[in-house]
C-alpha cells in the first residue's frame, strides 16, 4: 500500500549503532515511523542508496545487517561501477521507502542526474513511496542547504531536486559552522526559506507542506527559518514529537 500522498522524511537521524563495529547498524525509530508513513505494509520493502558516499560496500552490508531477521525486504541500488538492478524505474517504483544514507550531496545530486534518477524518484514520489533520508539524504530533496561536498569549508549547494520548494539544514546543533551559514544564505537570499534539524530530528512533509518535526532523542530541535522584514533570518522552534 503506497503513502496516501507524496510523502517525504528528512533527517539528521537514522540508524542506531550496537557498538561493535562502525557500521553495525541496527534500525532506529525513524523507520519504524518510515513504515508508519507507507501504510504500514505487513513485509515492508526497503531500498538503501548509498550513493553518497560512493556506493560504499561497508555501509552497505551494514544496511542488510540492520534489518536481518526482520519483516523488512531490504535492497539496494548501487550506481557503481553500474546500476545493480536491470530496471531502474521499476525496482524504486517497487518500494514501499527509498532510504538515502549521508555523505556528499553534491556527488549524489551529479550521479543521480547522469542516470534520470531525478526524474524516477520524482515519479516515485507522486507515485507514494515514501523518500527519506539522513544528512545528504535529507538535503537532497530540497532546493539546497549547506554542504561539505567541496571540502571542509561549508558552502551552499542550491541545485537539490527541489521536490520541496524550501531550503533545509542538517547537524544544526553539532556542527558549529552549520547554523550561522544557513541564517545567512537564508537572509541574503541564497536559500530560500526552510527547516532545520539537530542531530536526531527529522520533518515530515505531505505533498510540499511540513506536517510535524519528530525526534528520536531528548533536546533535538527542529526549526523553522526564514528572511524576517528586517533582512535578517529569522529562526522559530517547532515542537519535535518524540519517537522513543
Amino acid at each position: 500500500m503506497p503513502a496516501t500522498g507524496p510523502t517525504i522524511l528528512a533527517t539528521s537521524m537514522g540508524f542506531d549503532s550496537r557498538g561493535r563495529g562502525p557500521h553495525d547498524w541496527a534500525p532506529g525509530p525513524v523507520f519504524d515511523l518510515a513504515v508508519q508513513l507507507a501504510g504500514q505494509p505487513q513485509w515492508p520493502r526497503i531500498c538503501y542508496l548509498g550513493t553518497a558516499t560512493g556506493d560504499d560496500p561497508a555501509r552497505v552490508g551494514g544496511f542488510y545487517g540492520a534489518f536481518a531477521g526482520s519483516e523488512v525486504r531490504a535492497s539496494h541500488l548501487s550506481l557503481s561501477p553500474m546500476p545493480t538492478v536491470a530496471d531502474v524505474r521499476t525496482h524504486l517504483l517497487a518500494q514501499d521507502v527509498v532510504w538515502v544514507g549521508g555523505g556528499s550531496v553534491a556527488n549524489l545530486l551529479a550521479v543521480w542526474r547522469v542516470h534520470g534518477l531525478d526524474e524516477v524518484l520524482a515519479e516515485c514520489w507522486r507515485a507514494g513511496v515514501v523518500l527519506a533520508g539522513v544528512s545528504a539524504g535529507s538535503i537532497c530533496w530540497h532546493v539546497g542547504g549547506t554542504t561539505d561536498s567541496f571540502g571542509p569549508q561549508l558552502r551552499p549547494v542550491t541545485n537539490g531536486l527541489a521536490l520541496l520548494p524550501w531550503s533545509n539544514g542538517v547537524h544544526h546543533d553539532s556542527e558549529p559552522e552549520r547554523r550561522p551559514l544557513y541564517l545567512r544564505l537564508v537572509a541574503d537570499g541564497t536559500l530560500p526559506p526552510g527547516h532545520a534539524t539537530d542531530d536526531g530530528a527529522g520533518l515530515v512533509y505531505r505533498g510540499t507542506e511540513l506536517v510535524e518535526a519528530v525526534a528520536d532523542r531528548r533536546d533535538a530541535g527542529a526549526y523553522r527559518v526564514y528572511r524576517g522584514p528586517d533582512g535578517q533570518a529569522v529562526e522559530t522552534p517547532l515542537v519535535p514529537r518524540r519517537l522513543r
